[in-house]
């Protein structure tokens, strides 16, 4: 595949939290072959290495991303003003394949809801969705959820918003229906998700989330571990290979 930087239009920007912000990105050919669980790799005016923002959302002739100011880059990427021009490399990597008649439930932790929106509109009606925050002020995007599946489950590390505790619980009464799961988030999360997924007999398919360099597998600076049909352990990489993994195939 050949990998092209293309200019988008800074079209919406919005501050969400104190520390996450909302892009709308106008590039009508990205927007058409962008799936599910990809991501971009956005340049950054005075830095090197891009950096890796996962789609949140498409519509029409516009990408869009949210995601959390961290470090240096994505605080310089925070500052862009609307009508701006971003240079990304897009879409990269291998996403979700959603099957529309399945009831699925959508998993996010933190900032992993963003990419959990675009992936969940697919399944539309048959979509539950879980999103866990640490706190009320951390929540985000839940009207946009709302918008599209049939029931939006909110849970917090203190109980100021939603139920009380982490995506687990609620997805214990879940499970038993489900009949896919789709996660993104913290790693401890993704495990416990995969290991309940593995116990019921739901496939699952987790969002890893890795430091990523060049973001299409040259560097092979995201390598993950994942096992072979015959249990032995290889690594591929989450930026070309993933970030969308089986959750059976990862040596967790």
């Amino acid at each position: 595949m050949k990998y092209d930087a293309q200019d988008c239009i800074l079209v919406s920007k919005k501050q969400l939290t104190s520390t996450v912000y909302d892009f709308r990105l106008k590039n009508q050919h990205l927007a058409e072959i962008t799936k599910p669980g990809q991501f971009v790799q956005v340049l950054v005016p005075g830095k090197t290495l891009r950096r890796p923002i996962s789609v949140c959302d498409v519509e029409d002739d516009i990408i869009r991303i949210v995601f959390e100011v961290r470090g240096d880059g994505t605080r310089i990427m925070s500052e862009m003003n609307v009508n701006d021009k971003v240079n990304i490399i897009a879409p990269l990597g291998r996403g979700f394949d959603i099957d529309k008649e399945k009831k699925t439930i959508f998993i996010g932790g933190g900032i992993g809801v963003p990419p959990m929106l675009y992936s969940a509109r697919q399944a539309g009606k048959n979509a539950v969705v879980i999103n866990g925050f640490r706190n009320k002020d951390a929540v985000i995007l839940s009207e946009d959820f709302e918008k599209y599946v049939s029931r939006l489950i909110i849970t917090t590390d203190d109980g100021s918003c939603g139920i009380h505790g982490f995506v687990t619980q609620p997805l214990e009464d879940e499970i038993h229906t489900a009949e896919m799961i789709c996660a993104c988030g913290p790693l401890p999360m993704l495990k416990n998700i995969a290991k309940m997924a593995k116990e019921h007999g739901v496939p699952c398919y987790v969002s890893l989330e890795q430091r990523m360099a060049c973001g299409i597998g040259a560097c092979l600076g995201c390598a993950v571990a994942v096992k072979r049909s015959d249990n032995e352990t290889f690594f591929q990489h989450v930026c070309k290979d993933g970030p969308v993994f089986n959750a059976e195939e990862v040596d967790w």
